[in-house]
């Protein structure tokens, strides 16, 4: 007798295979380096860049996490930023992954990789020369929209948030605009800025300075960049701080388009949305947050411990260190990559 799956079960079947391919795994070490950047490309591939000293390294996996190839040299820059949320920043296209890397002279540079050839590199993102001194940007890209946001300097010497866009995968980028400057005359000077591209929106968060206050905000647009609205504070409260955290937090859009972020206030943790009042999920510094399948997993610093919070509320240490990144692998895991001791360590987790 023969048996004929119906194409949900098939289906369903092919999930649970997929799945059983992602190895639980704890703290292991994946190279010598400091703060890791990962994404992951269409073909479900996670590509990981990070620091080792002057040099920008490279590394992929294409099981799952599971294992990760030998790290391959992209570039040696004199000088350049690999440490307090300053390291090289990645992001897929259809076209292939970019790399953004600022040096201490304050120029952003790129670099470009297809499936069939490797590292090139392309213009400088920055069109002024030596105006991005805290080293402090973020990049995000949707198809082949890219899009980088950085502290600039240009003009008067004080950071204000600046942006530029890449359409043909990082080779070029297009003249520099400013999206937000302080009227207190400078956003905050030491906190690394965030932005998710999705579709036709760009969101950019930032952490401000006015009236003493060191509040996170958000800019959107809803044409590729061409144009942004008015900055847009986060949560009702409020850190009056005579000095800078050093903590930008982060920010993702789920399938529905909304937008969800987290962030630190003093010594709690915070998710908010735009426009509603935040909410206060634990305590610790250098959080971030990543979506999958429509749910939040967060992750930030406890008593110098990686701390995970899984969208249920659990909370799961997974190892001693900092500045943790997490990037989805499917509807059912996460990977989560920290720095510790100048080591680039990761776990793989199911939520």
């Amino acid at each position: 007798m023969k048996y004929i799956l119906s194409p949900a079960l098939f289906l369903l079947l092919m999930l649970s295979a997929c799945s059983e391919k992602v190895q639980l795994k704890n703290d292991f070490i994946i190279a010598q380096g400091q703060m890791p950047a990962i994404v992951k490309d269409n073909n479900n591939v996670l590509h990981l860049v990070f620091g080792n000293g002057d040099s920008i390294m490279y590394t992929y996996s294409t099981d799952n996490g599971n294992t990760f190839s030998i790290p391959s040299l992209v570039e040696e820059l004199p000088h350049v930023f690999t440490y307090a949320m300053r390291g090289p920043q990645l992001a897929a296209t259809d076209k292939g992954i970019i790399l953004t890397a600022c040096t201490s002279e304050g120029n952003i540079y790129s670099f470009y990789k297809d499936e069939e050839e490797g590292w090139k590199q392309g213009t400088n993102v920055n069109d002024k020369d030596t105006v991005c001194k805290e080293g402090l940007m973020a990049l995000s890209a949707y198809n082949n929209n890219a899009f980088a946001v950085w502290l600039d300097l240009r003009g008067n010497q004080r950071n204000k948030i600046y942006g530029a866009r890449s359409v043909d995968g990082g080779k070029t980028w297009s003249e520099n605009f400013l999206i937000y400057a302080s009227p207190d005359s400078t956003v905050c000077e030491c906190c690394k800025p965030s932005v998710v591209v999705r579709k036709n929106k760009i969101v950019v968060m930032f952490r401000n300075w006015l009236d003493g206050n060191r509040d996170l905000y958000l800019v959107q647009s809803n044409d590729t960049g061409n144009s942004f609205g008015a900055a847009e504070k986060l949560g009702t409260g409020s850190w009056k701080l005579n000095g800078c955290p050093m903590d930008g937090g982060n920010l993702t859009i789920n399938s529905k388009g909304e937008i969800q972020s987290v962030w630190r206030r003093g010594s709690s943790v915070y998710a908010a949305k735009p426009g509603t009042p935040e909410n206060a999920i634990g305590d610790g510094k250098n959080c971030t947050i990543e979506t999958a399948n429509d749910s939040n997993v967060y992750a930030w610093v406890e008593n110098g411990k990686i701390v995970i919070r899984k969208p249920g509320g659990e909370k799961k240490p997974v190892g001693e260190g900092i500045q943790p990144v997490l990037k989805t692998i499917d509807n059912k895991h996460i990977i989560c990559l920290w720095e510790n001791s100048k080591q680039i360590h990761a776990a793989v987790l199911q939520f």
